[in-house]
């Protein structure tokens, strides 16, 4: 049995519930009562609490926000018809928060400290999980340098907290992707497979620039030689091609993801072949064009499964098939979903029961 941490609890003394519109829910914009901090010091974490949501106090000079030592996770909890509301996979999420941390320079955090702090923040806000279809209440645990001082060298102390809040669908259309063949995301020996936050904010200016030209996301290839296909936006690009099920190895430019994980479990279950290798962009263009190309798309937390409509290169365009008769995705997201709201039987144990 996983010993029950000793978390301090400090109720709210004014809820924002009443003044939230579950009806407009721009993803990332709104969040929950209270969130979880926690410290680090003196090789040992401390002051576990449960706090009202709000400001928190940092000198201008801690080593997060000069030499980038931070860090994050994203998940998701959803209420289920019978009120039980559920974490998917979090056990994952612990795994990877800890391989971040190492890459990092960073303190490890025990797997039951993220469970429970995650937990006990969706217990005292489970009314902030929404009831609809395709909503939830995203969880962003994240790790960050505290020491107030400028020198190049790992922190020796450090803040944990989770935050959470209801969301909508991340994407509400079919996206137009466009293939990056001039900027990075990620280099072998890098931290590519780390969330990161310096990974994020290296992304921005091409997405930008992509989202000028009138794509919705960018797919990430090789450093070395833009051959190859690594990630597209913030998810892990996947392509059904002649049949079976494609996407590039988890390696040290690409994020192991938690939903990429579960489609490739479901493959294999319904026997579908998966190959985890290298993707050319050479051979998802001419599958693309020849029809072999049957489905592309995202799969990550935020997103979800989301539909590839378009793929272009370097200025040509090529159109995919309507996503609604796509086989193989639409069957994954109708599958997560029941799963995830309680709608099926979870033989794999992944609904991690909150309360």
């Amino acid at each position: 049995m996983t010993e029950t941490l000793d978390i301090k609890i400090t109720k709210t003394t004014h809820s924002r519930l009443a003044e939230t519109d579950f009806d407009n829910l721009p993803f990332g914009k709104t969040f929950s009562d209270h969130m979880f901090v926690a410290d680090y010091a003196d090789g040992e974490w401390k002051n576990l609490q449960v706090i009202p949501y709000g400001e928190i106090g940092l000198s201008p000079a801690i080593s997060a926000l000069h030499y980038g030592q931070a860090f994050f996770e994203g998940l998701k909890a959803y209420k289920h018809a019978d009120g039980k509301v559920t974490i998917f996979r979090p056990d994952k999420n612990a795994i990877r928060f800890n391989k971040s941390a190492e890459r990092l320079c960073m303190p490890q955090l025990p797997e039951e400290i993220f469970l429970q702090s995650m937990a006990a923040v969706v217990d005292i806000d489970r009314d902030w999980v929404p009831s609809k279809d395709n909503h939830a209440l995203y969880i962003r645990p994240f790790m960050f340098a505290t020491d107030p001082y400028l020198g190049v060298t790992p922190s020796a102390t450090y803040k944990y907290m989770v935050i959470a809040g209801p969301v909508g669908p991340y994407f509400s259309k079919t996206l137009r992707v466009k293939i990056e063949t001039h900027y990075t995301r990620a280099a072998e020996g890098g931290m590519g497979f780390a969330k990161a936050a310096g990974n994020y904010g290296s992304s921005m200016l091409p997405a930008r620039k992509a989202t000028e030209e009138g794509f919705d996301q960018l797919i990430w290839t090789d450093a070395k030689e833009h051959k190859y296909i690594e990630e597209m936006g913030a998810a892990n690009a996947m392509f059904v091609l002649d049949g079976t099920l494609v996407t590039a190895e988890a390696k040290d430019t690409i994020l192991d993801g938690v939903t990429r994980d579960t489609v490739i479990a479901l493959a294999k279950e319904w026997g579908i072949p998966v190959e985890t290798r290298k993707v050319s962009v050479a051979e998802i263009i001419e599958g693309a064009k020849n029809g072999k190309l049957t489905d592309a798309f995202g799969a990550g937390t935020a997103a979800t499964i989301a539909s590839v409509g378009s793929i272009s290169l370097d200025g040509e365009e090529y159109f995919l098939n309507d996503p609604k008769t796509r086989e193989f995705s639409q069957k994954v997201l109708k599958t997560l979903d029941a799963i995830k709201y309680g709608n099926a039987a979870d033989t794999h144990g992944w609904n991690y029961l909150v309360g």
